[in-house]
C-alpha cells in the first residue's frame, strides 16, 4: 500500500521569491517559505488558478483543525502583516500525509483509483494530453502541437499533476463517453477567475481565505469516489473547499517504469451542479444581454471595460467576487495602509460560445484597484461612470462610423449594404485603436481617483476617450483611402462624429480638429 511521490515532499510546485528567484518546493516548503515568496509562478492560467485554490483549500482546513472556535477578520489581518499560522498547518499536512501521494493504490491525489479495476476503463489507456486544456488531444489538433494520441511525449509527474489541477478547474461540459456520455463542466470553466494578490504568498493567501465551515470537507478528506458517485446526478457543492478540489472529471495517472506519465484511465467524474445563491467565491457577473453573466475572456472585448464588476455595486447590474469583498474586509481590519491600490489578478480560459467544448484562448491579466474603489459603493460609482462613458461614445461612433462605412458603397441604404459595413467595422481598426489607446489613460485615472481628485480623473479621461475616438476615426479613413466617394462620405457623417465627441467628452479648448488628432 506504499505511494510513490507525495506532494508534501517532492519539489514539484513553482514558486517565484521575492527577489525574483524561480524554484519548484513541495507544500510543506511552501507553506514554511510563505512569506518569502513572491508568488506561485505557474505559466498556465488554469493551473495557476488551480494551484493557489488547492493551497487555500489546505490553508483553510488546518485552520479549522487547530482553530475549533474560528477565526475572524482581525486573525486575517493579523495573519496578512505576521504571517499564517504555519505550524498548524504543517500539522495538518502531516495528519493527511497519506493522502497526498500521486501515485498511490487506494488514494492517489485527486484521481479516482477504482478506474484500474472498472471494466469500462481497466483496458482503456488515454493519453496524458487528455486532460493537458492547451494540447491537442483526438481530432482538436492545434497549429503548434505536433503529438499524436499513439505515441504521447513522456512528462515528468509534477507537469502531470500541474495539468490535473487545471484541468479539474477548468474542463468545459461536453462528450466524455465514459459511465456518462455528457459531463456537466468544471468549476471554473468559460470563466475569468479573480485572485487579490498580496505582496507575498502569505499576504494572497490571507486576503483569499473563505469563512469558517467545518462541514467543508477537500477531495482528500472524503472516502474514494466510487463508480456509482461519479456515475449519479451533479450535486452542488458544500462550500468553496469542494469547488477547490471538485473531481469534474475521474482520472487516474499511469506512472511508467521510468518514473514518467505517457497515459491515464479517464471517465466522467463528481459534476458539480451550480447554486446561484453560492456562486464561485472567485466568479464575477457583469451584464450580459438583458442578465447577468459569468465574467470571461473575449477576443473583442479588454478587459478593463469589465472593471466595474470587480467592485461593489448596490444597483446589481454586477456581482463583484467574494474574494474581493474578503480582502476589502481585510483592509479596513488593518487600518494602516502600507499601500493605496490592491493588486488584483484576473486568469481563466475561454470558450466557444456556440460550442462550449472548443476552447479558444487562455488569458492572465494583472490589475491595481484603488482600495478605496473596492471597499466604498458610493465611490466605486465614479469608475462605473467612467467606463460606462467609454462605452456610451464608442456605442455612438460604431453607429456614425458605419454610416460613414455604408455611404462609401453602392445602394448605402440597402440593408445589405449595412450589414457589409457592420462587418467591415468589426474587422476594421476602430474598435481595437478606439480601446487601446483609451487603455493608457486608465492607470492614471486610477491614480486620480485613488486620491480623491475626482474631477481631474473626469477630465483627463474625457481628453483620453476624445484622443481614443479621433485616432480610430483617422486610422478607419486611411484604411478607405481618399478617393471622391470617401470624401463624400466623411463630409456627410463628420459633423455628426463631432458632435457625439462634443456631447459625451466636452473640452473646454474645443478648436482640435480630426486632421490635427
Amino acid at each position: 500500500m506504499n505511494g510513490e511521490f507525495n506532494l508534501l515532499d517532492e519539489p514539484w510546485l513553482p514558486v517565484r521569491y521575492i527577489d525574483g528567484k524561480v524554484d519548484h518546493l513541495g507544500l510543506l516548503e511552501a507553506f514554511r517559505r510563505s512569506l518569502q515568496i513572491k508568488a506561485i509562478a505557474e505559466t498556465a492560467p488554469t493551473s495557476l488558478v488551480a494551484e493557489y485554490r488547492l493551497l487555500l483549500a489546505i490553508l483553510h482546513r488546518a485552520l479549522t483543525r487547530a482553530l475549533p472556535e474560528g477565526w475572524k477578520n482581525r486573525d486575517r489581518a493579523r495573519w496578512y502583516d505576521k504571517g499564517l499560522p504555519v505550524e498548524a498547518v504543517i500539522d495538518y499536512l502531516e495528519h493527511w500525509r497519506d493522502r497526498f501521494w500521486l501515485f498511490h493504490p487506494r488514494h492517489p491525489f485527486m484521481q479516482v483509483a477504482v478506474l484500474a479495476e472498472a471494466s469500462e476503463t481497466r483496458d482503456k489507456l488515454k493519453p496524458w494530453t487528455q486532460i493537458a486544456l492547451g494540447h491537442a488531444v483526438g481530432g482538436a489538433a492545434l497549429v503548434f502541437d505536433h503529438s499524436v494520441d499513439a505515441k504521447p511525449i513522456p512528462i515528468s509527474p509534477a507537469s502531470a499533476l500541474s495539468h490535473l489541477l487545471g484541468f479539474l478547474q477548468f474542463t468545459p461540459g461536453g462528450l466524455v463517453k465514459v459511465l456518462r456520455t455528457a459531463d456537466n463542466s468544471g468549476p471554473l470553466a468559460d470563466t475569468a477567475a479573480v485572485i487579490p494578490l498580496g505582496h507575498s504568498l502569505a499576504q494572497t493567501l490571507a486576503l483569499c481565505l473563505h469563512g469558517p465551515n467545518r462541514d467543508d470537507l477537500p477531495a482528500w478528506e472524503r472516502a474514494p469516489l466510487t463508480l456509482s458517485e461519479i456515475s449519479a446526478a451533479p450535486s452542488l457543492a458544500t462550500g468553496p473547499n469542494d469547488r477547490y478540489t471538485r473531481q469534474s472529471r475521474a482520472v487516474l495517472l499511469q506512472k511508467d517504469p521510468d518514473g514518467c506519465v505517457r497515459h491515464l484511465r479517464f471517465a466522467a467524474g463528481q459534476a458539480l451542479e451550480e447554486d446561484q445563491n453560492a456562486p464561485d467565491p472567485m466568479v464575477c457577473y457583469r451584464m450580459g444581454s438583458g442578465r447577468l453573466v459569468r465574467l470571461g475572456f473575449h477576443e473583442d472585448r479588454a478587459l478593463w471595460r469589465d472593471l466595474p464588476a470587480l467592485v461593489p455595486n448596490p444597483a446589481s447590474t454586477s456581482v463583484p467576487p467574494a474574494v474581493m469583498e474578503y480582502a476589502a474586509t481585510l483592509h479596513v481590519e488593518r487600518a494602516a495602509y502600507d499601500s493605496t491600490y490592491q493588486p488584483v489578478l484576473v486568469a481563466g480560459l475561454a470558450c466557444d460560445p456556440k460550442k462550449k467544448a472548443k476552447l479558444l484562448r487562455w488569458r492572465s491579466e494583472s490589475v491595481a484597484l484603488p482600495l478605496k474603489l473596492i471597499e466604498d459603493p458610493e465611490r466605486a460609482q465614479y469608475l462605473r461612470d467612467l467606463v460606462e462613458r467609454a462605452e456610451t461614445l464608442f456605442d455612438e461612433c460604431r453607429s456614425l462610423v458605419m454610416d460613414m462605412l455604408a455611404e462609401t458603397m453602392p445602394e448605402p441604404g440597402h440593408r445589405e449594404t449595412r450589414s457589409r459595413a457592420q462587418d467591415l467595422f468589426k474587422t476594421g481598426p476602430f474598435p481595437a485603436v478606439y480601446f487601446a489607446t483609451a487603455e493608457r489613460a486608465l492607470p492614471e485615472v486610477l491614480r486620480l481617483l485613488a486620491i480623491d481628485e475626482y474631477a481631474n480623473a473626469n477630465d483627463h479621461w474625457c481628453m483620453a476617450l476624445r484622443r481614443s475616438a479621433l485616432a480610430a476615426w483617422n486610422d478607419t479613413l486611411t484604411g478607405l483611402g481618399r478617393s471622391v466617394r470617401t470624401l463624400r462620405a466623411e463630409a456627410r457623417v463628420l459633423q455628426r462624429f463631432l458632435g457625439a465627441l462634443a456631447k459625451h467628452v466636452p473640452l473646454q479648448d474645443t478648436s482640435t480638429t480630426v486632421q490635427e488628432e
